[in-house]
């Protein structure tokens, strides 16, 4: 039953005394009978589909239909009442797995994957014989099961208690999700530091989050060691992928003692202790920024905030246990962390790459997922590489490419089923690329261009998402929704959140704007990060008093209740003639060319024009030369032409 109270309506002839009954005609009684279905919304068919919402003029001032996302009540200090929810769940925020509301914290969340595929296939890494790599070698649920508990038992038989933070410093591969797993069951803090830091970033995030133990590889050894003597809380370093005889020893006087992550193993299993299970409230983690307008910042987020992001995305989004995923994305941050909870509920098998993003598509041609994320910058590789390839393949077989693309667009945008033909004689070979087999793929961390988006679609088909989310939110904002035609937007609300967005007058962007209300997107609900460690100043930059923490990014409200970013508020600055400039819209309109992989822009308010780094996609710009006959020659050995 709906939230929404709607007044009783009384039969002009009821049982009133003096007056004579006679029956409502069939009109009116249908009129009625759809009046009161409009505001009959069943909790549990609002929680999977927005089907059944109608608007109706008695609540048309509480709840519009809006296709993919509804607007709620809430007055606004300047503009309208514009909070928006998801339409999948609009009277309820998310903050549990409907189907698995037992589930609080991620722990819960991996029990679960234990019982219910604990003999599948969970995380795989290439295995290399005599120096060849080969095909993937894989550790099912409940041995990662088993080797979380016993490296959870070794942390603890080195006296590292509950509630202390432990760092995770090497790229991906399965000892990091196990020590992340180990963490959970134990209550302890994972705190991820990026492998590309440089030691002063390193040394602040260890001493700024306490660290007790750090799990590094030899790789990262080295930077560690030289700087132990101002990391004072560190008692534990473990070598993953270390040799026993390549592990220095450190004289008693440190206080530190280096171990390799086998013999924590073995530690562990000779030293089992009960879980120490943790809290939906408790803090499974601290993320921290990269730091690139600073220190770094640490963005605490719990069990819950973790759990519900991943429950309102699972509204929109289910995977299957045979599904396979390729890990690539740094786990140091949060788009790869929110990942894996999600395939972790699922029982997905987790394939790793070797490291090296040059053997990626030998990874994926070995591993063939089904599933594939990643980030707009290797989407925009592929394209370039795609229609670049078409070009050069001839006119012939360019033609039959426009031909099948023009047609399948066309009818995907009119709501069709393409023909089948078109991928058998053109698209399965592009698919093949990334494996043959990837049936969803989803885009985060910048913006896709339109474009592009429409490529993936027709080229490789399936179920193709951008996303909008950040650290202080647990990942997802916003996702777009199966079946949306439309790019350039990141669709509707997580349905573990709620969206308003609020005038920024020095803009120019009020809810007034036409033909779409604009301003900064301020987001509300579980998922909403629980402030910046030891630091409340930044805290309350961000985070006001009602819970909404303000993103300064610039939306819009498109067509049909969906979010579209515009702009960013703070990513502006005043030339020396009084122009405002926002650099990203300028670095997004170079990134276009194909023979730019990057581009970054600069300016200040003492000079009048603007200064670019450009960084060339190398691929691009040796195929333009060859086809203008002039020689590409490299120097040293940078790889630079």
């Amino acid at each position: 039953m709906s939230s929404l109270k709607s007044k009783r309506a009384i039969p002009e002839n009821g049982n009133q005394k003096g007056k004579e009954f006679t029956p409502m005609d069939s009109t009116t009684a249908q009129r009625r009978l759809n009046t009161i279905h409009a505001h009959l919304v069943s909790a549990v068919e609002s929680a999977f589909s927005h089907s059944h919402l109608r608007s109706s003029p008695t609540a048309a001032e509480f709840l519009s239909e809006q296709n993919y996302s509804v607007v709620l009540p809430e007055k606004l200090q300047t503009g309208k009442w514009n909070v928006y929810r998801s339409a999948r769940s609009p009277l309820k925020l998310v903050s549990r797995f409907p189907d698995h509301p037992d589930i609080g914290t991620l722990h819960d969340n991996f029990l679960l994957a234990v019982d219910f595929f604990g003999d599948n296939n969970y995380l795989g890494t290439r295995i290399r014989v005599d120096g060849t790599v080969g095909e993937y070698k894989w550790m099912t649920y409940r041995e990662a099961a088993t080797a979380r508990t016993a490296i959870g038992c070794g942390l603890i038989h080195h006296g590292i208690l509950k509630g202390s933070c432990i760092g995770l410093y090497f790229i991906n591969r399965p000892e990091w999700i196990i020590a992340d797993h180990a963490c959970s069951a134990y209550s302890l803090i994972s705190v991820p530091l990026y492998d590309t830091l440089g030691p002063d970033a390193v040394k602040y995030i260890i001493n700024h989050a306490e660290l007790k133990a750090v799990f590094c590889v030899p790789q990262t050894l080295n930077p560690l060691l030289s700087i132990l003597s101002e990391i004072p809380s560190v008692r534990l370093i473990v070598v993953v992928g270390g040799m026993e005889n390549e592990v220095p020893s450190l004289p008693s006087s440190t206080g530190i003692q280096i171990v390799t992550y086998s013999r924590l193993l073995n530690q562990g299993r000779s030293y089992l202790q009960p879980f120490c299970q943790p809290k939906p409230d408790d803090i499974a983690t601290i993320c921290y920024t990269s730091g690139t307008t600073g220190t770094p910042k640490g963005v605490v987020l719990t069990h819950g905030n973790l759990i519900a992001n991943a429950a309102g995305f699972s509204l929109a989004v289910k995977f299957n246990p045979t599904d396979v995923y390729i890990s690539y994305l740094p786990l140091a941050h949060i788009f790869e962390r929110f990942n894996q909870i999600n395939l972790a509920h699922y029982g997905v098998a987790v394939g790793f790459y070797q490291g090296d993003n040059m053997r990626l598509m030998d990874d994926l041609a070995s591993l063939r997922p089904t599933l594939f994320c990643s980030v707009p910058r290797l989407y925009n590789r592929i394209y370039a590489g795609i229609l670049n390839a078409v070009k050069e393949s001839g006119t012939l077989k360019e033609r039959l490419f426009n031909a099948a693309y023009n047609s399948k667009k066309q009818a995907i945008m009119n709501g069709k089923s393409p023909s089948p033909i078109w991928d058998r004689l053109v698209f399965n070979k592009i698919k093949a690329r990334l494996g043959g087999r990837v049936r969803f793929m989803a885009s985060g961390a910048s913006p896709l261009s339109p474009d592009v988006m429409d490529f993936l679609k027709i080229c490789f088909g399936g179920h193709i998402i951008e996303g909008y989310g950040m650290t202080e939110t647990s990942c997802v904002i916003s996702c777009m929704d199966e079946g949306d035609i439309l790019s350039g937007h990141v669709g509707s609300p997580n349905p573990a959140c709620e969206i308003k967005l609020v005038d920024v007058p020095e803009m120019n962007y009020t809810s007034d704007d036409q033909p779409y209300p604009r301003g900064e997107i301020c987001v509300r609900g579980p998922i909403v990060f629980q402030g910046y460690y030891k630091d409340e100043m930044q805290t309350r930059e961000v985070l006001d008093e009602d819970g909404w923490l303000h993103t300064g990014d610039i939306g819009l409200w498109h067509t049909g209740g969906r979010l579209k970013i515009i702009d960013r508020k703070k990513n502006i600055f005043k030339l020396a003639q009084g122009e405002y400039i926002a650099p990203e819209k300028i670095e997004n309109v170079y990134a276009k060319c194909k023979f730019i992989a990057q581009c970054f822009i600069y300016g200040d308010s003492l000079n009048s024009s603007l200064v670019a780094i450009v960084s060339v996609d190398q691929d691009a710009l040796k195929a333009w030369a060859s086809s203008q006959g002039i020689k590409v020659i490299y120097f040293m050995d940078t790889g630079m032409t």
